[in-house]
């Protein structure tokens, strides 16, 4: 193990309460996003970080959405570490056991909204950082930490402002985050496209089908129809290709049985249907939303093109695409080094065989990053209740999350491996 390393994992060992206390107390501030007023916890963890005495501000677009800011040494290599603030809504509190924003550490776990999307990853980045400011002179290169408060709604005010605005900090040459990985490595991830279909017809009364079409049952004919999107494939560079087939079984075991199997397929996910007003009258209007999630090597262009012949069939629906939360599908090279960093770092703590590389089914704010040129990869905890009640991550898995990332930024600073 090299010393650096060696140091580090001393470090967090001997503060392992103090740094299950800071996602803990993080936890129980609430960030859901909608509404999206992250000003408390981003002032929690700007008050940790001038604390331990890094330089942090906040930088934002909007008042209610800031982001944290905080650069370490100059040069390069330069990492980013980056991690989002909000979260999604609790939803009705009947279905959780606990309250959703109570951070309660027990039973070797740590409880509440928002803790595996993606506090605990943030809350490692945060802890990361400190740990390397600590370090010092030892530690050669640049490393700045971005906390972002507007993934969840696209990243419009949080990374993908931070990368517009502030360029030379915020590029950087490789980005590390934390969002849930369940014990891959996500060097890439689908793409996605929001539609809204509002379909309109005349109407009537219920009993006189004769005089209109029933525009919920339009709606139903639709999404049959948008189905057979699925049948459509990506044409991936051939080192992609390799690494989707090779990840299959991983993914499988990550996320359940068929997750491999969909990671270079269009899937499409109706998730909004709202139609009619009483039930003896036949609906004259349906909204429809539609979330679709495209392979590496299938463009919006190609989709599109293919949704259109399908409107042709329905001269009743109106079709907008919400281009806001719709992306390109994007990736980093699977052989990129810090995949290599990763691989030996989490190998070296649990043994075994080293995570494997992989697509990742859901967005992250990644993407915004390997939009600007800058390889961007993803080692988390396991996506426990995520977007449901009672999210949760164990503690062990936070502490190693961290101590994962805290190697894997000092050894792409300093070039040496930490388990050589």
């Amino acid at each position: 193990m090299s010393a650096i390393a060696e140091t580090l994992l001393g470090w967090i060992a001997a503060e392992q309460d103090a740094l299950v206390t800071l996602l803990a107390r993080f936890v129980a501030i609430p960030s859901p996003n909608p509404p999206g007023d992250t000003r408390a916890a981003a002032a929690f963890l700007l008050a940790q970080l001038r604390a331990a005495g890094v330089p942090a501000e906040l930088r934002a677009a909007k008042p209610d959405l800031p982001n944290i800011v905080a650069t370490l040494g100059t040069g390069g290599p330069h990492l980013v570490l980056n991690g989002h603030i909000d979260v999604f809504p609790a939803g009705p509190a009947a279905g959780w056991t606990r309250d959703p924003f109570s951070g309660a550490v027990a039973d070797g776990r740590v409880h509440g909204r928002g803790v595996a999307d993606m506090k605990c990853g943030t809350a490692a980045a945060v802890a990361t950082t400190v740990l390397l400011h600590r370090l010092g002179a030892k530690l050669p290169g640049r490393l700045t930490l971005t906390c972002v408060s507007d993934e969840e709604t696209g990243g419009t005010y949080g990374a993908q402002w931070l990368l517009q605005s502030f360029p030379d900090e915020c590029r950087g040459d490789c980005m590390l985050n934390g969002e849930p990985t369940a014990g891959t490595i996500r060097f890439g991830e689908k793409g996605t496209l929001r539609l809204i279909f509002e379909i309109s017809t005349p109407g009537a009364h219920a009993a006189y089908t004769h005089l209109s079409r029933n525009a919920i049952r339009v709606a139903a004919r639709l999404v049959a129809d948008l189905a057979a999107l699925e049948s459509l494939v990506g044409e991936p560079p051939e080192g992609v290709q390799h690494a989707i087939a090779a990840g299959r079984g991983a993914l499988d075991a990550a996320l359940g049985a068929g997750a491999g199997a969909i990671m270079d397929r269009v899937t499409v996910s109706p998730g909004v249907i709202a139609g009619g007003v009483k039930i003896n009258m036949l609906p004259g209007d349906c909204r429809l939303e539609v979330d679709i999630r495209l392979p590496v090597g299938l463009s919006h262009a190609t989709l599109m093109a293919a949704l259109s012949k399908i409107l042709r069939r329905y001269p009743q629906a109106r079709m907008t695409p919400v281009w806001t939360h719709s992306h390109e599908a994007t990736f980093s090279d699977p052989a990129h080094p810090m995949v290599g960093i990763l691989q030996n770092a989490a190998a070296g703590l649990l043994g075994g065989a080293p995570p494997q590389p992989v697509i990742s089914l859901g967005a992250s704010d990644a993407k915004h990053w390997r939009d600007a040129g800058v390889p961007s990869f993803l080692y988390g905890c396991h996506p426990n209740n995520m977007a449901r009640a009672d999210e949760y991550v164990d503690v062990a898995e936070y502490l190693h999350v961290l101590r994962v990332h805290a190697l894997a930024a000092a050894a792409f600073l300093s070039g040496q491996a930490p388990f050589p």
